[in-house]
């Protein structure tokens, strides 16, 4: 179940943070590497642990991963450089803070293309090279715990991985009947430098109705992420949810009063009345529809009717 030496795995923004943690856990179950990059000095640094734990040099591919002609490219740069893709870890993102009432179409556009434009970027571009392998294969895409929480200063990053989050539950009925893996992984507190990505604002979006960025604030506040897990050990617990066949990972462990209050409201906000029969049978086809996709079965929509 574990055995992943040899699998050929893409990871995008695999040259620090939580990405190039990922990459070093992958590596570390002797995976061979393809890892996207933007900026020069992380993709230097990152090849020098590399060199250091003497392992294999990775394959280092330029993208911007809203970038969909680019993004096709490095699809068949990577398939042709190892002969096969085995498993697409979809991990680049932005996070950003804002007031969500004062958004701008740029500040949407940005967040939204990237973190879940990127990932469907990366599925459209990377799922047939899957489809055409052989053996363990596997899906993983990064959201968040904001995927299931919600707040004041992060409304569309929280859209984002909300919808990254419905994107891989549903994609997961589709993947497991051919045979390849699927999981959702929803991190916490990570130590990286993921609260500066305010100061790497494109161009194009610089319109902004957040405001100027105040870099004294900013910076004040990233030092929170100093307390965060280290990206290596959440590397690990992910590469250890995949091994598992999770469709959901959890790398933290301090939600259980958070994912509580949301099963209380959850119930609470269902209206007390009985349904009636023929909605019940609706619904108890759509579970054993989910239930029969997840056992290996291709789901039609006839299933569901």
């Amino acid at each position: 179940m574990g055995n992943w030496n040899g699998r050929v795995a893409f990871v995008t923004g695999g040259v620090s943070g939580l990405g190039l943690g990922i990459a070093k856990a992958f590596s570390d179950a002797g995976m061979r590497l393809a890892l996207s990059y933007r900026n020069e000095d992380y993709r230097a640094k990152a090849a020098e642990w590399f060199a250091a734990n003497g392992r294999e040099e990775p394959l280092w591919v330029k993208l911007d991963v809203t970038d969909r002609a680019r993004f096709a490219e490095v699809a068949d740069e990577v398939a042709a450089h190892f002969g096969a893709v085995h498993v697409l870890c979809n991990n680049a993102g932005v996070s950003v803070f804002g007031d969500t009432a004062e958004a701008s179409y740029g500040d949407y556009d940005w967040i939204m293309g990237v973190n879940f434009g990127g990932v469907v970027n990366g599925l459209v571009s990377f799922l047939p090279k899957l489809k055409k392998a052989g053996g363990k294969r596997h899906v993983t895409n990064v959201a968040s715990m904001a995927a299931y929480l919600s707040g004041p200063q992060a409304g569309i990053y929280t859209a984002s991985k909300f919808a990254v989050r419905g994107l891989t539950e549903s994609l997961r009925y589709n993947l497991v009947p051919l045979g390849i893996g699927c999981s959702l992984v929803c991190p916490a507190l990570v130590a990286t430098n993921a609260w500066d990505s305010a100061f790497r604002r494109p161009g194009e979006f610089a319109d902004s109705g957040f405001g100027e960025v105040d870099k004294d604030q900013l910076t004040t506040f990233g030092k929170v992420f100093e307390q965060g897990m280290d990206p290596h050990e959440a590397g690990r617990r992910i590469l250890a949810g995949m091994s598992e066949g999770k469709g959901t990972i959890f790398t933290h462990p301090e939600f259980a009063e958070d994912f509580k209050a949301i099963y209380e409201d959850s119930l609470a906000a269902l209206p007390d009345e009985a349904a009636p029969p023929e909605r019940l049978e609706i619904e108890r086809l759509r579970r054993e529809a989910n239930k029969a996709a997840l056992e290996g079965k291709a789901i039609s929509i006839d299933d569901l009717s």
